[in-house]
């Protein structure tokens, strides 16, 4: 018997993940990628006091389910209390628990045509109705977002910033004004997975209190620990409580709960990182340059190259550089799907985009 009773939601949605690892990919190709700049992964890696903390970690025990010494250092860092923070399995799973604590069947949830697929994989799975805004000039735009959620009374919006997958930003300031448009009622998921990459003022200065958002960080970019999924939210201590009825309590590993409070500690190497991720923008926007291309200005740890034409030959691009060996990744809508995205890599990485990018733009002309 193949005739499993899953629920009429469950039976409904396609089989699909919001994005195909690498790893697919290579199986795919028979061989691997001689460099991945496809995944906004940091290259550059973790703090050598996380690793060895990681390596330590005494494997045979759950981790604190209450996360109690890595939201103590969070709290700290932050200014606010343990009560003001969650901890979970990178932003992806906050995002699942999210939505699941505020969307239910045909529930209004408004986003941009373009941004973050995963959130929108989240209101899918659980019976949400996704509205989308354009981009404004490559911007995730809060008027256009704020103004479709009082139309569809929504309960979430979700705007990212610093943006994936174009890496533009908005000063902390145009938020912070953009929040008095916010409707009643409704809950701004402010991802800021890139905050740490961008500008000085671009996290607004936000009172933990606030009940209308949610800040979103994780451990995956700037820390350099995207296999360990550490993420972390702040927001109102009733929305932070709501999360335990719903989260996996042991969901954090213990040694991800070690790496990430010993990262958190290790300023100089975070620090070290940032210069690393500046350094590589600069010779993305160098090779893009250097063939005739413009790039997108960024605060993240990647940049987004416009092609010049449309989807449909920075898709041929894309193919030519994967089909060279390195794995790269466009945005999935237009206008913006016009580009292609690159990861800061390291200098020998660079090297090979540097080589592989002409060829590349050949055979996309040619095509």
């Amino acid at each position: 018997m193949t005739d499993f009773r899953l629920t009429p939601l469950a039976a409904s949605l396609p089989s699909t993940v919001p994005f195909v690892g690498p790893e697919t990919q290579e199986r795919a190709r028979g061989s691997a990628f001689d460099a991945r700049l496809g995944a906004n992964e940091n290259v550059f890696g973790p703090s050598p006091k996380a690793l060895a903390a990681m390596a330590t970690a005494e494997q045979w025990m759950y981790g604190d389910p209450e996360n109690f010494d890595l939201r103590t250092a969070l709290a700290a860092h932050h200014g606010c209390t343990i009560e003001h923070i969650v901890v979970g399995e990178g932003i992806d799973g906050l995002l699942g628990y999210l939505v699941r604590l505020f969307v239910g069947p045909s529930d209004a949830v408004v986003t941009s045509d373009g941004a973050y697929p995963t959130f929108n994989y989240h209101v899918a799975g659980f019976g949400g109705t996704l509205h989308k805004v354009p981009y404004v000039e490559d911007h995730e735009d809060p008027a256009s977002l704020f103004a479709k959620a009082k139309e569809v009374d929504a309960k979430l919006v979700y705007l990212a910033n610093p943006d994936n997958p174009m890496g533009t930003w908005h000063d902390g300031a145009t938020l912070t004004r953009a929040l008095d448009d916010l409707p009643e009622g409704c809950v701004l998921v402010l991802d800021e997975a890139y905050v740490e990459c961008a500008p000085e003022g671009t996290a607004p200065q936000l009172d933990p209190d606030d009940p209308r958002v949610i800040r979103m960080r994780t451990f995956s970019k700037a820390y350099g620990m995207a296999g360990a999924r550490v993420g972390y939210a702040i927001a109102h201590p009733e929305l932070i409580m709501a999360f335990n009825k719903v989260r996996n309590h042991f969901g954090m590993n213990r040694a991800a709960q070690a790496g990430a409070l010993a990262a958190l500690e290790d300023l100089e190497y975070t620090a070290s990182v940032l210069a690393h991720i500046e350094t590589a923008r600069a010779r993305i926007t160098k090779i893009a340059a250097d063939n005739g291309l413009k790039t997108i200005p960024s605060a993240t740890n990647f940049v987004a190259i416009d092609c010049g034409q449309d989807g449909v030959f920075a898709k041929r691009v894309l193919d030519a550089l994967i089909a060279q060996g390195l794995f790269v990744r466009m945005p999935f809508s237009a206008p913006q799907n016009r580009c292609i995205r690159i990861s800061c890599g390291t200098p020998e990485h660079l090297d090979l985009f540097a080589r592989y990018l002409p060829l590349a733009l050949k055979t996309a002309t040619e095509g």
